[in-house]
């Protein structure tokens, strides 16, 4: 690679088993006062929102604890009423992508709110004024990244608009593998292939860099080694540390360079169609490896020999590569057809149409100029 453009986010990443005991000091250090919690129904009834509370005592001035999958817009309008109705200096995310993009989302519009400016970055190292604490129990990579997608109507139909800015990306990160112990296999499964995807599409993505890469192959080892016993045995400690590890090396990667196709069939999928994120990864992966392989095959052959395979060329680890990966979702027990969870064959053509005005799918390193070519990946997945 002659040439890449690389940027560098301001973040503290504090990575290690019972690390959420360091949040109360963490928060001091940055000297933030007032906070809002985002996160889902299932913490706050196992307690683990009181358990926050505890840590942070009086800096945590308001929960919202009802996020719902692919960040719902009415729901940010009404976690945004709570931040400014407690006056919130900074917005912590606990869960997976959808509560983290929640507090991305509400970051956001309380600066639009307070300064009655657009609070997008002009530069890429702009710094926001509520700005994002990301506490991860999923593999799915949003706690690193610049990236964050709101289900909204769009000419009367519900689609997951995706929005890019330097300014969401968390200022403060905290990782800890005892937080994953609890969570269900098929959600471990899922996030985890999203992961996978993360690091695929890192590797042969259009702003790839050499620090992308070299994290993005390194995730693909650790994933590929640790998920299926973290699926099979979620209390293997051990397991859940090097599968978190390969997410924040994941999120690491994709965070400076572009998603491509894969992502963005996924979010049409999960935005119109309601399939769950990391179930539509685990689907289309495969399918968009293949779709990509004649164009960046020296890419997937690294991939393939991350994952310890071997080949006699490029093409054909890039083909053994998109068979393993399949073979990996099939062993975890993810649904690997369209049509088993719901996704009818006449919506297809919809579908496809809807995902040729993706800016990821347009950031594709394979040119995709028609929505027959998107219809495709669709019908071979379907």
């Amino acid at each position: 690679m002659a040439n890449f453009n690389y940027t560098t986010a301001a973040q503290q990443v504090i990575f290690g088993a019972g690390a959420l005991a360091q949040l109360g000091d963490a928060v001091a250090d940055f000297g933030w006062q007032r906070l809002l919690l985002c996160t889902i129904p299932r913490f706050q009834a196992a307690g683990l929102v009181e358990r926050l509370a505890n840590i942070l005592g009086g800096r945590l001035v308001a929960s919202y604890a009802q996020v719902q999958p692919h960040v719902p817009q009415e729901q940010v309008e009404a976690a945004l009423a709570l931040a400014v109705g407690h006056r919130v200096e900074a917005v912590i995310g606990l869960g997976g992508g959808s509560p983290i993009g929640m507090a991305k989302a509400v970051s956001l519009a309380l600066e639009e709110q307070r300064t009655g400016q657009p609070a997008r970055a002009r530069f890429p190292t702009d710094q926001p004024l509520a700005p994002v604490i990301a506490i991860p129990t999923t593999y799915a990579g949003s706690e690193m990244t610049p990236i964050y997608g709101v289900t909204r109507l769009v000419d009367g139909q519900p689609r997951k608009v995706t929005v890019t800015d330097a300014k969401v990306t968390p200022k403060l990160t905290l990782y800890d593998p005892e937080l994953t112990l609890a969570l269900p296999p098929q959600m471990t499964a899922s996030s985890g292939i999203n992961a996978l995807a993360h690091c695929v599409e890192a590797v042969y993505s259009v702003t790839r860099n050499p620090l992308s890469t070299a994290a993005a192959l390194q995730g693909v080892s650790a994933i590929t080694r640790s998920l299926p016993e973290a699926v099979a045995n979620g209390g293997n400690l051990a397991a859940r540390t090097e599968l978190l590890l390969g997410a924040y090396l994941a999120a690491a990667a994709i965070a400076t360079a572009k998603i491509g196709l894969h992502h963005g069939l996924c979010h049409v999928l999960g935005g119109t169609a309601g399939v769950p994120h990391g179930i539509a990864n685990g689907i289309m992966l495969p399918h968009a490896m293949r779709f990509n392989a004649d164009a960046v095959a020296p890419e997937l052959a690294a991939v393939a020999r991350a994952m310890g395979l071997a080949g006699h060329n490029d093409a054909e680890l890039a083909g053994q590569a998109a068979q393993t990966v399949a073979e990996l979702i099939g062993r975890i027990g993810l649904p690997q057809r369209l049509r088993d969870v719901g996704v009818a064959k006449a919506d297809l053509p919809r579908l496809a149409q809807l995902a040729l005005k993706s800016q990821a799918v347009q950031n594709n390193p394979k040119p995709v100029t028609s929505a027959a070519q998107t219809e495709t990946v669709f019908l071979a997945a379907w």
